[in-house]
């Protein structure tokens, strides 16, 4: 009777340690992976939308990540983003105008434990935002130039990304924080006064797991589904617009499905308004909901 006992008690002890092995590899996110998150998705829309964005065969955005770092466990790295997003509109030869360059390099450290499954990263950023163009920014008579108008500016992001993990949702989440500043004199000077160069971010992320992900192999682990909500509020003085005009605020919610038969993307919908990010094109106001592909953002 006592041996049974014992045998029992070694079986539930190696059981429980197991699970909570599988448990913490689970909630603890490295920092690389901290930083994945944060960096910009690479997605393809379709052609197809609703709303007032113009006619487009797809727009699309390409985001590689080169990381520096000392070692895997180090609390400090940095990302080498070079972002292009491209559009191709729905006209007479199908015309890709003035894509967006935007080349990046964002630094992240790691503060407190670094096995809590709770984290507060501090990220900076350095980025150029321009639209490889050399034509004079107006028109003759007066418009914005958008077929060959020059774009440039250049900019700083500093704030903050708080991860957590929920067991009860089996999810994780986080919440961003930041600034981007664009000094007057990084900015052409036809920018000043329209575009605004004072912007504050805020980010919202949930990643659902698969129901079993604890008994999943950790190679075949990927997020089921992820909700992505995003504000940024204006806040310099900019056309002239009062403190609490509504066209100050850019809002987007994303919500992102990987089905199991596709690998490393997955289908997406977007609800976004606010001022278009493409360059010169910036004085549009969007509305639109646009459908689409995108890459994984969290693998394990």
């Amino acid at each position: 009777m006592k041996n049974k006992i014992v045998l029992i008690s070694i079986i539930l002890i190696t059981s429980i340690s197991s699970a909570q092995t599988k448990t913490d590899s689970i909630v603890s996110l490295s920092l690389d992976k901290i930083a994945q998150v944060n960096q910009v998705e690479s997605y393809v829309t379709f052609p197809f939308d609703i709303g007032n964005l113009e006619p487009l065969l797809f727009e699309a955005n390409v985001s590689p990540n080169f990381k520096i770092r000392e070692r895997k466990d180090s609390r400090l790295m940095a990302v080498l983003t070079s972002q292009i997003i491209i559009r191709m509109f729905d006209e007479y030869s199908y015309p890709v105008k003035t894509p967006s360059y935007i080349p990046q390099i964002a630094f992240y450290f790691l503060t407190g434990h670094k096995e809590s499954a709770n984290k507060l990263t501090l990220f900076g950023k350095i980025a150029h935002h321009s639209n490889g163009q050399n034509g004079n920014f107006y028109t003759e008579n007066g418009d914005v130039n958008l077929q060959s108008g020059n774009f440039a500016t250049n900019y700083i992001e500093i704030g903050f990304l708080k991860s957590s993990y929920s067991n009860q949702l089996n999810a994780f989440k986080f919440i961003k924080s930041s600034i981007e500043i664009h000094p007057k004199k990084w900015m052409l000077e036809e920018l000043q006064g329209q575009y605004s160069g004072l912007r504050w971010h805020n980010t919202f992320l949930a990643y659902k797991l698969p129901m079993k992900s604890s008994l999943i192999k950790n190679k075949e682990q990927r997020a089921n589904f992820s909700i992505k909500a995003e504000t940024t509020l204006m806040l310099d003085n900019i056309n002239n617009w009062d403190t609490f005009n509504i066209d100050r605020l850019n809002t987007s919610l994303i919500v992102y499905y990987h089905p199991k038969f596709l690998e490393d993307i997955g289908f997406y919908i977007q609800f976004y308004h606010g001022m278009d990010y493409y360059n010169i094109y910036f004085q549009h106001q969007i509305n639109t909901i646009r459908f689409g592909i995108m890459t994984e953002v969290l693998r394990f």
